[in-house]
């Protein structure tokens, strides 16, 4: 036998599958979700592929074989019994691009090198004649490793029909070529898988049978461990990424906040529907913008970053102190390198303190005037094109420019906390290893003492690392007040 790898049928995918689920489903739930959905659709996935390649092998060197075409191999169901495809990335990204028998197998070719570079080795395999590897299985070395080719691609699909080849061959020139321009991130592909490629091999691009298939480093934990890329950026990058394990159930808001928050949520889901298939996209403008605007220390930072894990999206905070530039034109190109990578790495801006940036734009009775509405301009324009989500944040809303105010899809006024909150604030906020002393009165302390938010997670930081420090994990009652008369004598409320 030239090769080792037989015709497998759908049963023996199945039942590696469930084979799997089985090995899985031992804390499932407890560990990475998307990690387990990602492995389950994978496994399916890879075993598909495999097969797809043990039958053009067989076909194209006329061995026995149970199927005549390998578009007789149906692709693994996106809808499975064990309730996990949904959680995955991997088949959601299917699903809503609509990937054909092609695309899909294309994809799996890319992914081979990340998740089961042995299932390539088959074409390394010697033509005996020659000495040397069979031309027509395609393939190169990427980086020492082996990877397929669009050649690979075509003669899995094609085998040696020349018609089926020359098709191949112009789709895959012309989408190659289409994928250098293109500008959309990875949740807007519209099918065009050649953008998830490489950058490296572009110059390989003007003809699709010579293109290495290997997808570009940012989008292979999404398809993997269904997280989120992380962007290498440089030092003088002028935005920080934030995070939080705060979830969100955890936040004490208004009823209210809540509702406009979910409205922020639907965009990030439905946007896609609402602008292509509900044909919105020439009646409405792209991306979503609001602010948070409300006393310090009630939560606009937290929620942000909540919101940001809610959604599977990286937030960026926008550092304003290396954003703002005395050179004319300098703000701008900062600013559009910020939009720029968020619109490729479908992230979450987030502008804290906005009205340092945004406020209102005065008589440009000097060239300085003149610039910082200039600033300001820009910004209008910019976010207006932005079709991601961009969240500012500030504690004066009156201070913001009346025309800004004007393009934000939703306002959300954070208030101080009421007395229910408070307490349920003081409630969730301590450690579960503490006790209070008996003389603590939670729902007496929530009564009397108007306290944000910041200033209730300050008082607890301060009272449980006076506990730690004594060597007890009792919180005693002259810690509280303690903590609570140092808030109330400060001026400035620090974050949280």
């Amino acid at each position: 036998m030239l090769f080792l790898l037989g015709c497998l049928g759908a049963r023996m995918i199945n039942d590696n599958v469930i084979a799997y689920k089985a090995d899985s489903t031992n804390g499932f739930n407890d560990r990475a979700p998307h990690l387990h959905a990602n492995a389950y659709m994978l496994t399916a996935e890879i075993q598909w592929c495999e097969q797809v390649i043990a039958t053009r092998l067989q076909l194209h060197f006329q061995q026995e074989c149970a199927y005549s075409s390998v578009y007789e191999l149906l692709p693994p169901s996106l809808e499975s019994e064990s309730n996990v495809s949904h959680l995955s990335p991997y088949s959601s990204f299917i699903a809503q691009q609509k990937l054909d028998f092609k695309e899909r197998l294309l994809l799996i070719l890319a992914l081979l090198p990340f998740v089961k570079p042995s299932a390539l080795d088959v074409f390394l395999m010697p033509n005996e004649q020659i000495n040397r590897p069979f031309t027509e299985f395609g393939g190169t070395y990427v980086d020492d490793v082996y990877v397929a080719t669009g050649e690979t691609w075509a003669f899995l699909l094609a085998g040696s029909a020349l018609v089926e080849r020359v098709e191949l061959q112009q789709y895959l020139a012309s989408h190659a070529s289409d994928s250098k321009s293109h500008d959309k991130d990875l949740c807007s592909l519209d099918t065009n898988v050649f953008y998830l490629l490489d950058d490296r091999v572009s110059e390989k691009r003007h003809d699709g049978f010579f293109l290495p298939l290997i997808l570009a480093k940012e989008y292979v934990p999404f398809f993997t461990t269904g997280e989120a890329y992380k962007a290498t950026l440089p030092l003088d990058f002028p935005a920080q990424l934030i995070t939080t394990e705060r979830k969100w159930d955890s936040l004490s808001l208004p009823r209210k906040v809540f509702d406009q928050l979910e409205e922020i949520k639907a965009w990030a889901i439905f946007h896609d529907t609402l602008l292509h298939e509900w044909n919105l996209a020439a009646k409405i403008r792209p991306g979503f913008r609001a602010l948070f605007h409300g006393p310090p220390g009630t939560g606009k930072t937290l929620t942000v970053g909540v919101l940001g894990n809610e959604l599977g999206r990286q937030v960026y905070k926008i550092d304003l102190s290396m954003m703002l530039s005395k050179y004319i034109g300098e703000t701008e190109k900062n600013l559009e390198r910020v939009f720029t990578l968020a619109e490729q790495h479908n992230w979450v801006l987030f502008f804290d303190e906005a009205d340092a940036l945004f406020g209102k734009r005065t008589q440009t009775s000097s060239a300085n005037d003149q610039f910082a509405n200039q600033n300001v301009s820009y910004l209008l324009q910019r976010i207006e094109r932005f079709d991601g989500i961009v969240i500012l944040a500030s504690n004066y809303k009156e201070n913001l420019d009346d025309a800004f105010l004007r393009r934000f899809e939703t306002i959300v006024y954070f208030p101080k906390p009421d007395t229910e909150q408070r307490l349920r604030l003081w409630r969730t906020g301590f450690s579960e290893k503490t006790q209070l002393e008996p003389s603590i009165d939670l729902h007496g302390l929530a009564a009397k003492y108007a306290l944000t938010g910041a200033s209730i997670m300050n008082v607890i930081r301060f009272v449980s690392l006076k506990a730690l420090m004594d060597g007890r994990t009792v919180i005693l009652s002259k810690d509280m007040q303690e903590g609570i008369q140092r808030e109330q004598s400060q001026s400035i409320v620090p974050r949280w």
